[in-house]
């Protein structure tokens, strides 16, 4: 099966997680996506401690041309490039493009039709000169007070704004080729850091406007749902439980023998049993507390209702739905080891799409590419030579 974006070249000067995962989105769709990279290679290669996993996460089925963009060479072989590519999108500090001549005023005058995506910290405004980093987003943008509190803002436990914000670019560069089939115009579109993190927030937003009272961190919180919790099981584990519908509190009580909450009237709506929480939640505890982690498990799937063991990344990797269902795919680490990584969240037409390319050594493309723009194979080895390019 021909993969969606077969046919789209894209030219990505990216590093760390946003931009990364812009360029992952379109390559794992089928878009060439070819990656400059410095002649040391991208710093992200190097990251250690929690920025270990970004490379091998976000920079499979890419290819890498390691160039010195500081020599007159190497940008006129990106520049090259760029004239045969669909898209280019960077997530570098503002005005550090502009200086090396690739920003999109400049690409425009070369290439009208070319879409450029800038992934930044914000879009245009006040804060736009700013320097932005996805805990800043989060702190400024209420999310971490969601997540921690006023006392203890806390970060959420991934790069949702990164992650969220590459994917947003990805989607503003298909909307622009898409628009570009009609008026045959490439245009700049931009995604940011803090405008994700307003969006993912705008829920609370509107709560405080609808409910007249301010939003309340998760740790401080009433839940929406009179059961939405973690509880304990009697072999000392922990099982999250949801009863989030009229139709599973009936199921529920009826399953587990208590006739008498489901006959209180004071506990008929779900208002209701909110309001009653401080009265059902020790019951339910009770009910859980006396079977163990699978038993609750497999009771609620047979009962249909929601329910989660507390799983660490690392368990993921054993996860028999994502082994089943091709959930991840298989990549080769920088040291050699062969392992797993999951692929994107989506399916089309029954179709996951997984790792057509490994991750790409610094320079692993750099023969084939200059080749694919003409260099003849003694031009290309003068060029590795001389330290304008680097051929793994």
């Amino acid at each position: 099966m021909s993969l969606p974006l077969q046919g789209v070249r894209v030219v990505e000067f990216v590093h760390m997680v946003m931009g990364p995962t812009c360029g992952l989105v379109l390559a794992d769709l089928g878009a060439e996506v070819i990656k400059i990279e410095p002649l040391g290679g991208d710093h992200t290669r190097k990251l250690t401690a929690s920025g270990a996993g970004f490379f091998p996460t976000y920079n499979r089925n890419k290819k890498s041309l390691a160039v010195d963009l500081k020599s007159q060479e190497g940008r006129d072989i990106v520049l090259k490039l760029i004239g045969s590519a669909d898209v280019v999108s960077e997530n570098f500090r503002p005005g550090a493009m502009e200086k090396l001549g690739f920003g999109y005023a400049a690409l425009k005058k070369v290439k009208p039709d070319l879409v450029y995506c800038s992934h930044k910290g914000f879009l245009a405004g006040p804060y736009e000169h700013r320097t932005a980093l996805d805990e800043v987003a989060q702190m400024m943008g209420g999310l971490a007070y969601m997540t921690g509190g006023k006392d203890k803002p806390l970060r959420a436990g991934a790069s949702v704004n990164d992650v969220m914000g590459g994917m947003f670019g990805a989607i503003a560069i298909l909307a622009a080729l898409y628009q570009r089939q009609q008026t045959g115009q490439g245009q700049e579109v931009k995604s940011a850091l803090f405008e994700n993190n307003v969006f993912l927030v705008a829920q609370h937003m509107m709560e405080a406007l609808m409910t007249g009272k301010p939003a309340l961190p998760m740790t401080e919180r009433i839940r929406a749902w009179a059961v939405y919790d973690t509880f304990t099981t009697a072999d000392q584990e922990k099982v999250f439980v949801g009863v989030v519908t009229d139709t599973q509190w009936k199921v529920f009580c009826e399953a587990f023998g208590r006739a008498d909450l489901l006959a209180d009237p004071s506990l008929t709506t779900n208002p209701q049993r909110v309001e009653a929480r401080p009265r059902i939640i020790p019951i339910v505890t009770g009910i859980f507390g006396k079977l163990t982690k699978q038993q609750v498990m497999d009771k609620c799937e047979r009962l249909g209702l929601p329910f989660a063991p507390i799983a660490t990344p690392e368990d993921l990797f054993d996860d028999p739905h994502l082994k089943a269902s091709g959930g991840m795919t298989g990549i080769t680490l920088p040291n050699g080891r062969k392992t797993q990584v999951p692929i994107l969240p989506i399916e089309m037409d029954g179709q996951r799409f997984g790792a057509r390319l490994d991750l790409p050594r610094i320079g692993q493309h750099t023969r084939e590419l200059l080749a694919g723009l003409g260099y003849a194979p003694q031009e290309i080895e003068r060029l590795v030579r001389d330290g304008v390019a680097r051929a793994a």
